[in-house]
């Protein structure tokens, strides 16, 4: 029983340390997400800004 007892025990220091890790790396994970999000969202807006200035040089060419 004692024995047992030892497993378990050791068995659920086991999964404690292993959902400290995990929810460690989730957040993170979760950072990293969020600063993807707002690179992306910074790059699309300077490529939203090129597309305006390309399209009014585009305008401004001869039609000939």
């Amino acid at each position: 029983m004692e024995q047992d007892l030892q497993r378990f025990e050791d068995k659920l220091n086991h999964f404690v340390t292993l959902f400290h890790r995990l929810r460690t790396e989730n957040n993170e994970l979760r950072q990293s997400v969020a600063s993807k999000a707002d690179e992306v969202k910074r790059l699309a807006e300077k490529l939203d800004q090129a597309k305006t200035r390309i399209e009014a040089l585009v305008a401004q060419l001869p039609e000939n």
